[in-house]
């Protein structure tokens, strides 16, 4: 056998006569070993060690191009969807000064479906079918004539006066409000959202100008529509229409999946409800406009004992009522209540009385003070008839 010749210097070196490359070392003997499979994270790695076939990256297909181990950078498209799901925005919350909570004052009575019916206290409604003055009968709380003398609010002002004497009493009547009833109707939760925008912007239109004219900045209220148990700027919520400020302003959340699962079986019942419970939220967000929320809430505070304390949560509820009531007064003509849709609103006004809910804390005035309240509201279009602080404790029952 002939001897081999010895090899020269850098024989064995990279890029010299003894490198093997790839075929040569296909040419020698045995198999390769198998490596583990290595992420690869950028298109331009070069390709990966062998894989056993059947694996499971070896399943899925596809090369994920440009991925990254942690969080997207933040101009990333990815970004903001991590920071939704992983890092979302905290809530804006409101400390509570109170355990009743919510400068809210939650809807106690959101669509109570009672079987069998329930005792009338007060016949509230006529029939309303030529439109003709007020669908809430003849109201048992007299116009007061010209209001209390109001000044300006500042900082100084007494609570008392704030509620008392608030300049939104004497700007007069709200004009006609040309609103039909929003076309959406509660079959989904995006009809709900959008049931409740085209109600927000009507609303909007016709109190900007009152509460401007009555020398306060107007803001329209944010819109939330939850889902059972969602927390939200208001907390954690079940099925109640609620208010309550924040730093946007003030925030209205409504409800979506009892009035969604309620619509089939009661159109009419539904279509009032969401109108009643929106006019009475909207009615806290005015008081809020105002200044008045506040004021009435410093008040409860330091009511003398706790029935003074109930007591001035149902003026603050009943004013909110009539509010919601002057809306719908003076949007009459273009969002009548009739028929079926008035027997319904006339049935809530008597359901969503103190004495008829579940627990009966007095915390937002009888089914006759709701009745004459509204009825005030909706007859007079004047928010100056719905001064419920100066009223006699009766008429806030």
């Amino acid at each position: 056998m002939a001897d081999k010749p010895v090899p020269k210097p850098g024989h064995f070196l990279p890029g010299g006569e003894g490198e093997q490359g790839p075929t040569d070392a296909r040419k020698q003997g045995g198999s390769a070993p198998l490596a583990a499979p290595t992420p690869r994270l950028s298109g331009d790695a070069p390709p990966a060690p062998p894989q056993l076939s059947g694996s499971r990256i070896d399943s899925r297909r596809t090369t994920l191009s440009g991925s990254r181990l942690g969080p997207p950078a933040a101009d990333d498209r990815a970004a903001a969807a991590y920071r939704e799901v992983f890092h979302p925005e905290p809530l804006p919350f409101v400390p509570r000064k109170r355990s009743k909570g919510l400068i809210a004052l939650m809807v106690v009575a959101a669509l109570l479906f009672v079987a069998g019916g329930v005792t009338f206290a007060v016949k509230t409604l006529s029939s309303y079918d030529d439109l003709v003055a007020n669908p809430l009968g003849t109201p048992s709380v007299k116009p007061s004539g010209a209001p209390a003398t109001t000044e300006p609010i500042t900082k100084g002002t007494p609570d008392a006066d704030v509620v008392g004497k608030n300049p939104i009493y004497s700007v007069g009547r709200m004009p006609v409000v040309k609103c039909q009833e929003p076309v959406f109707r509660p079959t989904s939760k995006e009809n709900v959202r959008s049931y409740y925008q085209a109600l927000t912007a009507c609303m909007d239109k016709a109190w900007e100008p009152i509460v401007t004219k009555a020398g306060f900045e107007f803001r329209s209220p944010r819109l939330i529509v939850f889902d059972d148990g969602e927390e939200t700027a208001c907390g954690v919520q079940n099925e109640l229409a609620a208010y309550c400020q924040d730093d946007q302003g003030g925030s209205v959340t409504m409800p979506w999946q009892k009035v969604v699962e309620d619509y089939p079986k009661h159109k009419a019942e539904t279509r009032a409800e969401m109108a009643q419970s929106f006019g009475f939220v909207y009615g806290v967000h005015v008081q809020n406009l105002t200044g008045m929320a506040e004021a009435t809430d410093n008040l409860a505070d330091t009511a003398a004992n706790k029935a003074a304390e109930l007591e001035q949560d149902r003026r603050a509820a009943l004013q909110a009522y009539c509010f919601g009531a002057v809306f719908y007064g003076a949007a009459k003509a273009s969002f009548p209540l009739r028929g079926e849709l008035l027997r319904q609103w006339n049935s809530l006004i008597q359901r969503r009385g103190d004495e008829n809910t579940k627990d009966k804390v007095r915390d937002h005035g009888s089914s006759k003070s709701l009745a004459a309240w509204m009825n005030q509201g909706f007859t007079t279009t004047n928010p100056g008839a719905c001064n419920t602080f100066v009223a006699a404790p009766a008429k806030v029952s």
